[in-house]
């Protein structure tokens, strides 16, 4: 089959799709991306395209999401003309919907099928905007949100299936939508994911190694940021850190924003809340890794005996997933998007996002009492294994969902 993949941060959410795909052989695949810097994929022919216009940062609120979108859309659109002209046409494209890159696609080849990956649609209630009180909304949201829906509306438009990886994330969009929806996660990859009782990290800054014979919790994010919890984490750490004294915390992510409002401390909010802080941590025992290589992150979870799983209610993340997948003793914010993967008490312990005491509580206690909590790591990964499984449990759906949109001598064989 000839696959045209678009994402503009490739692979993005095909990264296992992508190279299950690969090591099939048979298949031409071309991914279009703007992302200078993709790997190169043996199997795989990258094309770079540039967005056709940027909106000007003072463009007008109501319509700078969609003027961005066009642009991106019609940059897309051109490189894929440039591979029609050079001979190249797919009988399927698969792309996110969440950035207008394929708005204009059926221009170029209006009979190829199209299966979009829809991540999320801006309410005004329910999501990140009026969740936290701390975090006022203005009386112009609501039309902020609506407006920035117009690539949704019409992205669904243009394709001919959709894909949305969970519920939680389906129901954010209006029901009109859902007859062109099918659901299913991307696929996490549990038979390279699993626990590791002789896990060590050498953090540099101690005598030793940390081993699973250390008391450590952890927190991660992509970035250290509101929208993922990262000021309530920090709430919680004295509290934690007094009642604990030889625990130390492992904290992984960035100092950027992926979502969500910027703090407004020149150094960001990690520096914001340390200053804050001040002296009622001790910092010693605090360990900011920074963005780390996957291996390691694997390795910070897997030396952990209390996970921090912080969040408002958002898309669900891997990271959630793929610390089941490793037996992690998870402690959640208790939001509906989490409460899809993860059940309070079976498979990991939810709290109150604005509860920071109890917060500190729950990880104090899994921290003095670990077999207590034993159970929940075993539980977890079963269940990702049963769920969320990329070869056995996914896998088989993306193909029969692709499969749908093409002529049965193009169709791929279902996996064994």
């Amino acid at each position: 089959m000839n696959i045209l993949f678009v994402h503009q941060n490739m692979p993005g959410q095909y990264r296992e799709l992508l190279m299950w795909l690969v090591a099939q052989g048979g298949h031409r695949i071309v991914f279009l991306t703007q992302r200078k810097d993709a790997p190169q994929i043996a199997g795989v022919t990258t094309r770079i395209y540039a967005t056709h216009h940027k909106a000007p940062d003072k463009a007008y609120g109501l319509s700078k999401v969609w003027e961005e979108a066009t642009g991106a859309g019609f940059g897309a659109a051109m490189a894929a003309r440039e591979l029609d002209r050079e001979g190249f046409r797919p009988d399927l494209i698969l792309g996110h919907t969440g950035w207008g890159e394929l708005l204009f696609m059926k221009q170029i080849w209006s009979d190829v099928p199209i299966l979009g990956f829809f991540e999320y649609f801006y309410n005004a209630t329910g999501g990140l905007v009026g969740f936290d009180p701390d975090e006022p909304v203005s009386d112009h949201m609501p039309f902020l949100m609506e407006a920035r829906n117009a690539v949704p509306y019409a992205a669904i438009q243009h394709v001919d299936l959709g894909h949305v990886p969970t519920e939680w994330q389906k129901q954010t969009f209006p029901a009109s939508f859902h007859d062109k929806f099918y659901t299913c996660h991307d696929g996490i990859r549990t038979d390279r994911l699993g626990p590791d009782p002789d896990v060590s990290l050498n953090l540099g800054r101690l005598d030793r190694p940390l081993t699973r014979q250390d008391e450590v919790f952890t927190y991660l994010a992509r970035n250290l940021e509101h929208a993922r919890g990262f000021h309530v984490f920090m709430a919680a750490l004295p509290k934690i850190l007094a009642a604990r004294p030889q625990a130390r915390v492992l904290v992984v992510g960035g100092d950027d924003v992926s979502y969500g409002r910027r703090s407004k401390h020149p150094k960001g909010l990690r520096a914001e809340l340390t200053e804050k802080l001040g002296d009622r941590v001790d910092w010693d025992r605090v360990h900011f890794l920074g963005r780390v290589p996957y291996s390691a992150y694997c390795q910070v979870v897997q030396i952990s005996r209390c996970h921090l799983h912080l969040t408002m209610p958002f898309v669900l993340s891997w990271s959630l997933l793929e610390s089941m997948a490793m037996q992690a003793t998870i402690v959640a914010s208790d939001v509906p998007s989490v409460r899809e993967a993860l059940s309070h008490g079976e498979t990991g312990m939810l709290v109150d996002f604005f509860d920071p005491d109890a917060l500190a509580d729950q990880v104090i206690d899994v921290l003095a009492n670990p077999g207590a909590y034993a159970h929940l790591g075993p539980a977890a990964r079963a269940h990702v294994v049963g769920k969320y499984d990329f070869l056995t449990r996914c896998l088989p759906e993306h193909i029969r969902q692709m499969n749908s949109l093409v002529p049965t001598d193009r169709q791929i064989p279902l996996p064994a």
